[in-house]
């Protein structure tokens, strides 16, 4: 009954009080009784604390009052401790009223809103690309989106009771609220096997938390398998092409040496006096076929990534996502000064970040010792491509190095790092440079737009056609 009061309009209610307050009154002044009937109007109260304010139920209740005191009177020596009473006991009763319709209200909102969030949540987790999962604390799947099902390979919605050490191991390993008081909300990642047997690489974000019926493990599943073959063949793609460029510059020094060779032994030729000894042919022959194993030229192999336009400011960004942990870590200052638009280059994106990342490992190896250190990336754009400057505050280069040069003595490692990065530049019409007039030690990459590639091609193309017709 109460509640369907509550769900009356507020037209309703006070007409309803109206024709209850009338009755009551008119009931009061027909019939005599040796009590009074005022706390009768309490009724006509409680339905307009449904709709009224506080003030306004004061007003009805000083109304209510005056009515018994009019309508039933009593002797005068009564008559004021009487109304105060009802007036009272009629003003306490509509508040009562007002806060219980008010909490009503409240709970009833909370609920719907509560049930909206959850509808929407659910339906977030069923359309949800990413496989959610949750646990008990033995590892007992107990909700599992069509997502999950999908990654797992489980038909149907077969996961809810299967245990999910069987299908990602680690996360059957998670410490749960009966085991420590530590909460986890974290990520990792792990290898997964799905129903089928096939292994995945996974990428977890999970949490776990404690509910009135025990711990458990809610955790979100992605699969970056694909992620990892790219950056594997990214890798490949990097691999083949060092080593292409380092076989090259290899054959280069052959072809030189040969070259010494080959004019040596003609001379002797021509000089007759090893004509005729077979020794000495055979060293003629191995000369020649050494020269032209030297001289083959080595080409790209299919599949490999070609130059193309490359957005400057992501590969930037990449760049300094990586670089400031590792400056952080090595207490040297970061510098950047790049603007926010840069045009596009003709680049490849996977080479253009080694060239930046061995520029900057060598600044991190000069800056150890180094009293300040700093490192400043900027950029400069120019009318047929864009300069990046990397300049670390470290002891520089000394003067008369070769520091282009493969192999050389007293380089890191095998001394190819400027070596290949020059290579790679140039491999998209760009270029790597030493600026020794700035302190530190400064270099410059230089970078071509693809409409400046296309005009050389087109300029190219004409000075050949302009000598087939010549």
């Amino acid at each position: 009954m109460i509640t369907r009061v509550l769900q009356w309009s507020p037209r309703t209610v006070l007409i309803y009080a109206a024709i209850l307050t009338t009755v009551i009154a008119v009931t009061d002044w027909r019939v005599e009784f040796n009590a009074t009937l005022g706390f009768l109007y309490m009724f006509p109260i409680v339905l307009l604390g449904t709709v009224l304010n506080w003030w306004q139920l004061v007003i009805a209740a000083v109304i209510c009052t005056g009515l018994s005191d009019r309508l039933d009177p009593f002797p005068m020596d009564m008559e004021i401790p009487r109304d105060i009473l009802i007036f009272l006991t009629l003003t306490t009763t509509g508040f009562l009223s007002l806060n219980g319709t008010r909490s009503y209200r409240r709970e009833t909102e909370s609920a719907a809103a509560r049930r909206t969030a959850e509808e929407q949540l659910a339906f977030l987790i069923e359309s949800s690309p990413a496989a959610i999962l949750t646990m008990s604390a033995q590892g007992e799947i107990l909700l599992a989106n069509p997502a999950a099902h999908r990654l797992l390979r489980v038909p149907g919605n077969l996961l809810p009771g299967k245990n999910i050490s069987r299908y990602v191991p680690a996360l059957a390993s998670i410490p749960s609220a009966h085991e420590t008081s530590k909460i986890f909300r974290t990520e990792m990642q792990t290898r997964g096997r799905k129903e089928t047997g096939e292994v995945f690489l996974a990428d977890v974000f999970f949490s776990t938390y404690v509910t009135p019926v025990g711990p458990r493990l809610a955790a979100l599943l992605v699969d970056a398998s694909e992620e990892l073959r790219e950056r594997e063949e990214a890798n490949l793609q990097q691999l083949l092409a060092s080593s292409r460029i380092l076989v090259a510059a290899v054959s280069h020094e052959v072809r030189n040496v040969c070259g010494a060779i080959g004019m040596m032994h003609e001379n002797l030729v021509r000089s007759g006096t090893l004509h005729g000894n077979q020794d000495f042919e055979a060293l003629g022959s191995l000369v020649e076929t050494l020269s032209k194993i030297a001289s083959l030229e080595l080409k790209q192999s299919v599949g490999a990534a070609e130059p193309a336009a490359v957005d400057l400011n992501e590969v930037l960004t990449d760049l300094r996502i990586v670089l400031e942990p590792i400056c952080e870590e090595s207490e040297i200052e970061l510098r950047w000064n790049i603007r926010e638009r840069l045009p596009m280059v003709h680049a490849d994106r996977h080479r253009l970040i080694q060239v930046l990342l061995n520029l900057a490992k060598n600044s991190q190896r000069a800056l150890e010792s180094a009293a300040e250190k700093s490192i400043e990336v900027s950029a400069s754009v120019s009318a047929n491509g864009v300069s990046i400057r990397f300049t670390d505050s470290g002891p520089g280069i000394p003067p008369g190095q070769k520091i282009f040069q493969p192999l050389q003595k007293g380089a890191e490692a095998t001394g190819l790092g400027l070596y290949l990065s020059r290579a790679f530049m140039r491999s998209f019409r760009g270029d790597l440079k030493h600026d020794p007039q700035v302190a530190g030690c400064s270099f410059i990459l230089e970078l071509v737009t693809p409409a400046a590639v296309s005009d050389r091609n087109a300029q190219i193309s004409d000075e050949m056609h302009t000598t087939v017709i010549s």
